[in-house]
């Protein structure tokens, strides 16, 4: 009985070591917008392990805005509650009326992870470019850490490489881990555990590379640790800074 409750805990500290990655999805409806008459975007808003296909609840956030050149318009009195994955999650509308780049970003609440006895906050963003312009996809949104690409994040092939530069307070990570997990809306099957989750790094200049293997939306959650400890029930916890880029990529001809 004594071995049976010990190989139980052991199985319990091996699963909890084993946590899943944990990804800000900001989602439209349409990775590009080409046709005037289809300008109308749906998003989704959502925290998630989006390769399982799991869930967390997901309060309001903070703020949820998109910006195209210097214009910047807030979206959060837009939002409505609904369910992803069986939690709660969120949606929005935008509708497009005129050729631009247009960057969305969100910064959510924190959420408390039990699992890893922690603060989890992702600043999440994606970029939608609309009737055939294309300039300022690289452009900082400002938040409290993010990714900038360096490969414009639209209209590119499965297969084709991808990096981004990791800010934090405007300034470059280097060494800093990237977790890169695809939206698994097919269904695929990971090998492995470690298949799940796929991780590289940042290079001196806070620069990452990845090969993305096949086709749909692929998240990037670049990790950095907050300089300031959150309360939970009295207990002083650490805060996981998460910089989020989504990005789409089509299936080759």
């Amino acid at each position: 009985m004594y071995r049976k409750l010990l190989l139980a805990a052991f199985l319990l500290l091996f699963t909890a070591g084993q946590a899943s990655a944990h990804f800000g999805m900001v989602i439209p409806s349409k990775a590009i917008v080409q046709d005037k008459k289809a300008g109308q975007l749906s998003f989704l808003l959502a925290f998630a392990h989006p390769m399982e296909q799991n869930a967390m609840e997901m309060q309001k956030p903070k703020q949820f805005f998109v910006k195209n050149g210097d214009a910047k318009e807030d979206l959060l009195a837009a939002i409505s509650p609904q369910k992803y994955l069986g939690h709660g999650a969120w949606k929005a509308g935008y509708t497009v009326k005129k050729p631009g780049v247009y960057l969305f970003g969100l910064e959510p609440e924190p959420y408390f992870e039990p699992a890893e006895d922690c603060y989890i906050v992702h600043y999440t963003k994606v970029v939608v470019p609309a009737f055939g312009e294309e300039d300022g996809w690289d452009s900082p949104l400002g938040l409290k850490t993010e990714i900038i690409p360096l490969t414009r994040p639209f209209g590119n092939y499965a297969g084709n490489v991808f990096q981004g530069k990791v800010l934090l307070d405007g300034k470059p990570c280097p060494d800093t881990v990237v977790e890169v997990e695809y939206k698994n809306d097919r269904k695929l099957k990971a090998p492995n555990d470690y298949c799940v989750t796929q991780v590289v790094k940042t290079d001196g200049n806070g620069v990452f590379t990845f090969v993305v293997p096949w086709a749909g939306w692929w998240g990037f959650a670049a990790l950095s640790e907050g300089p300031e400890k959150m309360d939970y029930k009295g207990a002083a916890k650490d805060v996981e800074l998460g910089a989020v880029l989504w990005t789409n990529f089509a299936s080759r001809p």
